[in-house]
């Protein structure tokens, strides 16, 4: 089911995103007097197709990831002499300009839809309070202790968990101190409190900041009760079912669920004994934890999780603002996120970032039926994420892409005639080469996830 979830997951998210983002070309396109001869949502053969008084075909084909626009232009077939004007090719250095940025400026608008959204519709998110504090850990060196709430990271509000980790790997390759705000308490007076590293997440794969500061974030006391049981897999086989409360695990008592699930991740492959109650009678069920790697290791996985609890309302954020207060907040988060990824990719050339950070179709599916599942906000936030990487991966300047295409049309309008055929050329097959490159590694990094 989960599998099945994931794809349709990643088949709204691809296939929106790219879709606006052809919708930006097809846009500016046609303000440019340019001729398209067909808009598609999906490659492949059309499903479905009708064409409007412009003579453009709009359709649906079978593959659902994506879409493409396709323009009149004399370098792909032969154009009627009373239709030249309207070919991309004929237009000025400026227009094709225009046109090429279209389709990520479209992208960075569609992320900046998606957190004005979330803005005004307003969130609610967990308070940043320290939970433990990991002794001779950089955070326990610089003197943050338990209880204390993180509202600040290198001088910028930190709000939620999401955003400290978004400031800590910004940090990336850093060497020195890193500044860290925290207070006792909601009313307490803020203090900085200068956290040492050296060389701060470099090459560490994955980049685990919080693990790495020593900081475990504050959750309350939850219960061994199970919440999910999935089907098919060690719980469900074994005749758990949601609602059992587990007292305890080979005959050793239990007091809350990270015990339980610390039991079950260093078990992988051994027999356990559980002791559960059900409608207040006592039962015992034993089960063998699957097998799975993580980060390296081999732990121990049965397939449920706990029952979820409320968290205390001292502990709860609610992050709202009106309409033209999100829209700057909106403008601001895309622009943190737009550097964010031009800094990731930077450290990425640099080895400060190990390449296996990369993704593909595989992890962008897994994270998409995840965020699906976890809530319609989580699913948002994703796919405006998302919109920016492909945004800026589109204006990198590599030729097939159109960051490539860019840099030509910038070379023709300071040289005043176009770059040569021949360069082009040479510059598509480089292009390819690499975005080839590129794709198969995010692939293989993929599968080694799995």
């Amino acid at each position: 089911m989960d599998v099945i979830q994931n794809l349709l997951a990643v088949i709204v998210v691809l296939g929106l995103l790219i879709t606006f983002h052809e919708f930006g070309h097809f846009w500016v396109a046609r303000r440019c007097g340019v001729k398209v001869l067909r808009f598609s949502v999906g490659f492949g053969k059309p499903l479905w197709s009708r064409f409007d008084r412009h003579g453009t075909e709009f359709a649906v084909a079978a593959i659902p990831l994506g879409g493409y626009v396709k323009m009149l232009d004399e370098r792909e077939a032969p154009v009627a002499p009373e239709e030249q004007h309207r070919a991309f090719n004929r237009q000025g250095v400026w227009s094709r300009i225009a046109i090429v940025v279209a389709g990520p400026l479209a992208n960075f608008l569609l992320a900046v839809f998606g957190y004005w959204l979330l803005f005004v519709v307003g969130t609610t998110s967990v308070a940043p309070v320290i939970g433990e504090v990991a002794p001779g850990s950089p955070a326990a060196q610089a003197g943050l202790s338990r209880g204390q709430e993180i509202v600040a990271v290198q001088g910028d509000r930190t709000p939620t968990w999401e955003q400290i980790n978004l400031e800590l790997i910004a940090a990336i390759g850093h060497s020195g101190a890193l500044s860290v705000t925290a207070r006792d308490g909601q009313a307490g007076a803020p203090r900085d409190f200068q956290v040492p590293v050296a060389d701060w997440l470099v090459r560490q794969d994955p980049p685990q900041p919080l693990a790495t500061l020593g900081v475990t974030p504050w959750r309350p006391e939850i219960p061994a009760t199970l919440g999910r049981v999935l089907e098919g897999e060690v719980a469900a086989r074994a005749g758990l079912e949601p609602g059992d409360h587990v007292v305890a695990v080979n005959g050793r008592p239990l007091t809350d669920w990270m015990a339980f699930v610390g039991l079950v991740r260093g078990s992988p492959g051994e027999p356990l004994t559980l002791r559960i109650e059900r409608d207040g009678e006592m039962r015992e069920v034993t089960l063998t934890p699957a097998s799975r790697e993580e980060n390296g290791a081999t732990i121990g996985y049965i397939g449920a999780g706990a029952e979820p609890v409320s968290w205390p309302e001292e502990y709860r954020r609610e992050i709202h603002y009106g309409p033209l207060a999100a829209l700057g907040q909106s403008l601001s988060r895309t622009a943190e996120m737009t550097v964010l990824t031009l800094d990731s990719i930077r450290k990425m050339l640099t080895g400060l970032i190990s390449p296996s950070n990369l993704s593909g179709p595989i992890t962008i599916a897994r994270i998409a039926g995840d965020t699906a599942r976890s809530g319609l906000e989580s699913f948002i936030s994703f796919m405006a994420y998302l919109s920016i990487s492909l945004g800026v991966l589109n204006l990198l300047p590599i030729p097939v892409l159109d960051g490539g295409h860019l840099a030509y049309y910038l070379i023709e309008a300071i040289r005043g005639r176009p770059v040569s055929a021949t360069a082009q050329a040479v510059g598509l097959r480089i292009g390819m080469a690499l975005v080839g490159t590129l794709m198969l590694m995010a692939l293989y990094f993929d599968l080694m996830r799995l």
